[in-house]
């Protein structure tokens, strides 16, 4: 009658719904995490082995097939120990039917006979559940319902989380671990206490020989086996690609706001039970995790030992005062109304605290004001692998380590000055309006007023230089991309990198040819992968697609061809030119130090005063881009030599290529190869890589250096505008003879 609340009818219990958290995959079907209130994956019948299934009904509920939802025999127990002796320790003798009720629907209490009261009920909902449900049915919605420690719920999760497998490939000994911490999910915990659960484990066991679900020699052969527990806790926080979790967390969440289910409810991340099919290669990503732990690791110690007591915050008291500012133990005692005064007593107070270091987790008993001294000191990255042909994302590393640095580096928003990583696009811009890559390039330092007389440099004194695109490219020469920039055009270069995928705001400042432009790694990734895609732009993305808890289709994602912005003929060209940077230019210790043979194209940059570190590279079928640099911009290497992209940036590549050359799994594309250029292009691109004035002068008018430079310089500077054609013509002429 309802007296003491509710009873499902049977139509409602046949609607019967657990919370189900929601899994992401990677592209070639490894679970990388979930997101969810409770731990939860449901699984069906048939995929649940039957050493499970005789492993809990042999232990707690002997006669499940038997009876309609109520053994009479356990319940007279009940009756004299639990109800009339109010004995709770006396065994609650409900079938697992019972305990199914007790799972879903929870336990009320009442202020008089509250275990009668409670034992009726789950009677009740256990009798209307034997109509409503098969026994097979039954017994799957139990073990996808019931806890087992951790805040991991149901059989299929508690098998991934205590043994790495799935519910259907569980041994007699592992199902006979799981079964047992049911009676006390936390006493019998086998990674808290492991002597306690071998020990239940033993006693399922002997159940399973009681009711001959296996013979004494076999339960002699398991009970004798180590519990052999390989316990993987899927976190937000741990595990392989955390950074990109979290992006496809947010992601989904934007598309569960927008999406409803066919019965107008909205889609629920935590609890829908969704799969989401992402891009990312489980593999790849952790050869470039490996990679940028290897580097990163060496690369903080060289930076440790180079700053030593010369910090930032030494001479500018305002960068460790905004530090303390940001940080969420000052926000929150602002929050609660402590003054200045008392704030700084606490930021200058030990604590107890884990910290983040290289060398792993360490428990330290260190000041507030200490821990942000030490997080300011780090240099931090971001790396991402994409696919040039579909904008698939195939390696996401956000930082270093995201429990301690939540700041992505990889995220579309996040931009950084990307440095002479943008020359390439000025060269690009520069053949499509006509220049040849064999027309010679003065490097003389210019000064433009109208820019405020900036004056930009080399990192070497080669002004006296001409040089091809080839050789401007391969070293890097600042003044020669200036040059081409002013010669092209500074419109056609910030239209061209539009088309190319670059959103962000570009300035319209010569310097943009050194790459003054503020960008994310995401749209570098967009601007190589349209060298590589034939001159076609692609769009990076992460989500393939995302199914309901049924197995359909709910979204899906795919490569959206885009309009050819590049000719092909230019695309071969910027490769042939980027191929050159790695094999003798600034990319060059890809080859000399990390030995790698692979067909690789590439692109240093460093940004003023060494503040980033960058490296943009290309094999045929894999696109890479990585950034090094300190979240804190006025932490920085104070030379060069040490804070230059190729020291910083582009280790993470090369140790990431080498990993994946000794991996047969990924040869698509470690052995790929470029095309060779035709020999038309070829021959457009054959010429000396660089000159000085008077080799140059000497080519074009045959004479000789110390005449050239008193007799020929005012008709050097009258034939500036068609010197390349002339020269291209005299020195053919003279192949030829």
């Amino acid at each position: 009658m309802g007296f003491y609340g509710k009873i499902p009818t049977i139509d409602e219990l046949k609607s019967i719904r657990n919370m189900e958290a929601s899994e992401v995959y990677s592209a070639d079907g490894e679970l990388l995490g979930k997101y969810y209130l409770q731990d939860r994956s449901a699984v069906l019948y048939q995929d649940i082995s039957k050493n499970v299934i005789n492993a809990l009904v042999a232990t707690e509920d002997a006669r499940f097939f038997e009876h309609h939802g109520i053994d009479y025999r356990s319940l007279i127990r009940v009756i004299i120990k639990t109800a009339i002796l109010q004995d709770r320790s006396g065994g609650g003798g409900s079938t697992l039917t019972q305990q199914l009720a007790k799972n879903i629907f929870g336990r009320a209490q009442y202020k008089h006979f509250s275990i009668p009261i409670i034992k009726i009920k789950e009677i009740l909902i256990a009798r209307r559940l034997e109509q409503a449900y098969s026994k097979e049915e039954i017994i799957t919605l139990y073990l996808n319902t019931v806890p087992f420690g951790d805040n991991t719920y149901g059989i299929e999760s508690a098998a991934n989380r205590f043994f790495s497998t799935s519910s259907k490939q569980l041994s007699v000994p592992q199902a006979a671990v799981l079964v047992g911490m049911l009676k006390a999910n936390y006493s019998y915990n086998p990674r808290l206490f492991p002597d306690k659960a071998r020990f239940r484990r033993n006693v399922v066991i002997n159940q399973m020989v009681k009711y001959d679900y296996l013979t004494k020699t076999e339960a002699t052969g398991y009970k004798n086996e180590l519990l052999a527990l390989q316990y993987k806790k899927i976190s937000h926080q741990e595990g392989i690609a955390t950074y990109f979790r979290e992006q496809v967390r947010q992601r989904a969440l934007k598309w569960c706001a927008a999406n409803t289910k066919p019965d107008g409810a909205m889609y629920n991340l935590y609890t829908d039970g969704l799969k989401i099919h992402t891009t990312i290669d489980a593999r790849m990503q952790r050869h470039a995790e490996n990679a940028m732990k290897t580097h990163m690791t060496d690369l903080q110690k060289t930076f440790d030992s180079h700053i030593k007591t010369k910090e930032p915050w030494r001479k500018n008291k305002n960068i460790l005062k905004s530090a303390i500012h940001q940080s969420q133990r000052y926000l929150k005692l602002k929050e609660e109304g402590a003054t200045e005064e008392e704030i700084t007593a606490v930021f200058n107070t030990k604590y107890r605290m884990d910290i983040f270091t290289w060398q792993g987790e360490k428990e330290v008993q260190i000041t507030p004001m200490d821990s942000i001294k030490h997080y300011l000191s780090f240099l931090n990255t971001g790396f991402m692998a994409v696919s040039p042909q579909t904008g698939q994302v195939k390696v996401w590393i956000g930082g270093i380590n995201f429990k301690y640095f939540q700041y992505d580096h990889v995220n579309y928003t996040t931009k950084r000055q990307v440095g002479s990583t943008f020359k390439p696009i000025v060269y690009a811009a520069a053949i499509e309006k006509g220049i040849a890559p064999c027309d010679y390039i003065s490097a003389e330092k210019t000064t433009y007023e109208n820019f405020d007389n900036w004056t930009p440099s080399n990192g070497e004194d080669n002004y006296n230089m001409k040089f091809s695109m080839k050789g401007a490219l391969t070293k890097s020469v600042n003044t020669v991309a200036v040059n081409l920039i002013d010669k092209t055009g500074i419109n056609n270069i910030i239209q061209l990198a539009n088309k190319m995928g670059v959103e962000s705001e570009l300035p319209s400042v010569p310097s943009l040819a050194l790459g003054t432009a503020n960008l994310s790694v995401s749209e570098l990734a967009t601007i190589y992968s349209t060298f590589v895609n034939h001159g076609t732009p692609i769009q990076p993305y992460t989500i393939m697609a995302i199914e309901n808890k049924h197995g359909e289709i709910v979204y899906e994602n795919g490569f959206r061809p885009k309009d050819q912005v590049l000719r092909q003929e230019t695309c071969d060209m910027m490769i042939d030119m980027m191929k050159n940077v790695v094999n003798h230019g600034t990319a060059s210790r890809i080859r000399w130090k990390y030995g790698l043979k692979n067909d690789i194209i590439g692109k240093t940059g460093t940004t003023q005063g060494n503040t980033d570190g960058w490296f943009a590279a290309a094999t045929p079928n894999l696109v890479m881009i990585s950034w090094v640099g300190a979240d804190n911009p006025t932490y920085k290497f104070r030379t060069t030599n040490l804070g230059q992209g190729a020291n910083t940036a582009l280790p993470i590549t090369a140790l990431f290529l080498k990993s994946i050359n000794s991996d047969d799994e990924l040869i698509t594309v470690s052995k790929a190869r470029f095309p060779a250029l035709s020999d038309s292009l070829a021959e457009q691109m054959d010429c000396l890589p660089e000159m000085d004035d008077a080799t140059f002068m000497e080519k074009i008018f045959g004479k000789k250096d110390k005449v050239i430079t008193k007799d020929f310089g005012d008709s050097l500077a009258k034939e500036k505008k068609n010197f390349g054609e002339r020269f291209k013509r005299l020195f053919k002429k003279k192949k030829k003879n």
